[in-house]
């Protein structure tokens, strides 16, 4: 390995161990123990070093929202693949958002912490395109072959996420309680985000037809409205 290979490691390698450290920082104190004087002492470098290869705080905040919104892209075309319908594709794109909130915490905060993301910060960051192409594919594919889309898809599209961000902050503050045994409100947020998703779906069903129908037999198709289990209360 030449000596230009060798910088190029150690520099990947500082880099690397710096968001690392930072991360750390950011799971066990949290976002407000984020700084860089104390990235550079807990990896024992100077600050300059740390300069070097990200200009500022935000430089660094940056990759941890890059790599948050590529896990959660992810996550949503995951759950999409496994369901035909487009309507299923929805629901099962609303759960999975609800879990990556609940199970990525830090992400999602740092994500969301100022509200829904601007198209500034969009072209920081291109997995926010993928994700905005994964739920607004499934929203366009509810119209049927041919038939040019009655409403703005970009329009639902931020509808759909606004509404799940909205039903996170409303529950983000009862993490990690519960409800008593038995109770009947002990799958209540659960319910809500069923019954919101829900009432999208038969909103542009009924923008696509009057009548509700969008398929050719008249009947508008069945799709899963289970409450999977193992969700935060």
């Amino acid at each position: 390995m030449g000596i230009n290979d060798r910088k190029l490691r150690q520099k990947e390698e500082v880099r690397a161990s710096i968001l690392d450290t930072a991360w750390e920082m950011v799971v066990t104190e949290g976002w407000q123990s984020f700084s860089i004087r104390k990235i550079a002492d807990a990896i024992e470098y100077s600050v300059p070093v740390i300069y070097s290869h990200f200009e500022n705080k935000d430089a660094i905040l940056l990759e941890f929202n890059r790599k948050g919104f590529q896990l959660l892209a992810d996550s949503l075309a995951k759950a999409k693949a496994g369901k035909p319908l487009p309507a299923d594709q929805i629901r099962a794109m609303g759960r999975a958002y609800w879990d990556f909130a609940f199970q990525n915490k830090e992400y999602y905060q740092l994500m969301f912490g100022l509200g829904i993301p601007t198209c500034e910060t969009v072209s920081k960051i291109p997995a926010m395109a993928v994700f905005n192409e994964v739920i607004t594919t499934s929203i366009v594919a509810m119209v049927p072959a041919g038939q040019q889309p009655p409403f703005d898809p970009f329009l639902k599209y931020q509808s759909f996420w606004s509404m799940l961000h909205g039903l996170v902050s409303i529950n983000v503050s009862k993490l990690g309680k519960t409800e008593p045994a038995g109770s009947e409100h002990a799958n209540l947020p659960l319910k809500v985000l069923e019954d919101v998703m829900c009432s999208f779906i038969r909103g542009i069903e009924a923008a696509i037809s009057p009548s509700g129908k969008t398929d050719q037999s008249g009947s508008t198709p069945k799709t899963d409205q289970s409450i999977e289990p193992g969700h935060p209360q």
